[in-house]
Formats: C-alpha cells, structure tokens, sequence
C-alpha cells in the first residue's frame, strides 16, 4: 500500500509542541503531506525538521509568518518541484511537489480568501492559474506514465455534504457558487477525482476543519476542506479513506485533523 496524509498543522512549530511531533513518530503513512507550516526550516524544532526515518521538502512563504507548504517522504523523492510556474504565486509557500516511483505528490495550500476584499481577489487568480497547470500537470505525467496527487487545505467545501452549516453559509469564501464550480471544473475537465467523496459517496463530510470558536468540534460542526485530489489510475486504486479526528477537543494539535488515504501500489 501507500498510504498518504495530508494536514494543515496550523503553525508547525505551534503543532509540535501540542502533539504533532509524537503523531509524526507514531503514523504508518508513507508519505505527509503539511500546509500552512508558517515557519523557516531553521526555524523548526530538530526533531521535526530532521525527523528519524523522513525526507523532508520545505517551501516557505517569502512573507514571513505566512502559509507555507512541506511534503515528508519515507522514500527520498526522485525530483522536487516548488510553486507551478506562477510570477505571482511560487514564492508564496503555497505548493510544492516531489517525484517517487510512479506518481508525483504535491502538497496545495490555495488561499482561504474573504468576500469584499483583495484577499478574494488572489484567491481568484491562483484559482485560475492553477487550474491551467492541474490540467498540464496531469498531461505530463501521464505522458512519463505516472499518476498524480495534489492533497492539502483547498479551502473551498464542494457540496451541502461538505459543510455542516451549509445554508448560512452561502454568502462566505469557502461555498460560495463560483468556488464550487471551480472545483466542479477540477473533478469533470481536468481529469481528477475526490477521492474521500468516492470512498465515502453517501455520508456528510467527513469534515476535517473545525473552527475554534465555541463548541463546532464537540458538536462536529465543521467543513471538508482537505481534500486527496487523485488522476484517474491512482484514485481507483484507492481503498481506504479516513479523518484522523482527535478524540477531544484539548488532544487536538490543529484546528484541522489528518485526511489519510491508503492507496493499492
């Protein structure tokens, strides 16, 4: 099996002093997948930066303090990629990629974004750059005959089934029409596939963000927005897919939990 997880740890270094270095130590996934680490390598506590047994590739925002992407590997990558090709977008630690055997994995923190503002604004450029490159993306990989697997924080719920409070939410960056269409686009032109919703076609999330504020975890009132986004080949070799939610409100490291998916080889 390979076996992938993808989380945003909300701050790494934040994350490893509440838990993230011992999941780290305990997990049976082949390969992490982390977004919005907010920090400099050189930054990082030792035993995370140079965990036993990880190959790690960090992109870190040229902002300082902001998002941030980073995949660890069991297996040391073949060729590693930071950004897609964007002017505006590559030294924003918002993608970066890593080659193994067969498939090319890539670790996406898109903008959250806020309705009224520039910040919506950028989430609709990188939006529509980003589409372009999924689609040359996928081109050039099945032409080397490899799959590929873009996970991490998209930060757009796709359908009702993704979010608990789906009607007020109508109206906010994250559901509004135009980001679910985008998405839409994802999964029906560009040759992707969600692959938790395929594993999990009938259910309400499973959500994977929670929001701090009053009780959404212990009432489970959250969104899917971590998502395992797989070419065709790869996504119909998923066979299992599960949210690795902390069993308490005070065990969580994140206010995102990890989206793992076990992939046939």
């Amino acid at each position: 099996m390979l076996t992938v997880t993808s989380v945003n740890v909300n701050g790494l270094r934040a994350a490893a002093k509440k838990g993230f270095a011992e999941w780290l130590a305990e997990t049976a996934a082949d390969v992490v997948c982390l977004q919005e680490v907010r920090a400099e390598p050189e930054q990082l506590p030792a035993s995370v930066r140079d965990a036993e047994g990880w190959h790690a590739v960090y992109a870190p925002a040229a902002a300082k303090g902001r998002a941030g992407v980073a995949l660890l590997s069991r297996r040391e990558p073949e060729n590693t990629r930071i950004g897609f090709g964007s002017a505006e977008f590559d030294t924003s630690g918002r993608y970066a990629e890593i080659d193994l055997p067969g498939v090319t994995v890539a670790s996406l923190y898109l903008p959250s974004g806020e309705v009224g503002t520039e910040r919506q604004d950028e989430k609709v450029r990188f939006m529509d750059e980003f589409l372009t490159y999924l689609e040359r993306l996928r081109k050039r990989a099945a032409a080397d005959g490899r799959e590929v697997l873009v996970c991490g924080d998209w930060n757009i719920a796709h359908q009702q089934a993704d979010l608990k409070n789906w009607r007020a939410n109508g109206k906010s960056s994250g559901f509004l029409p135009e980001e679910r269409a985008w998405l839409t686009r994802v999964f029906e032109e560009t040759g992707y596939a969600d692959v938790v919703r395929a594993l999990h076609p009938d259910r309400e999330g499973p959500y994977s963000w929670w929001s701090y504020r009053g009780r959404a975890f212990d009432n489970d009132s959250g969104w899917r927005i971590d998502y395992h986004v797989a070419t065709a080949g790869l996504a119909g070799r998923a066979v299992k897919a599960w949210v690795e939610r902390a069993a308490t409100h005070g065990e969580r490291w994140s206010d995102h939990a990890p989206v793992t998916v076990a992939y046939e080889r």
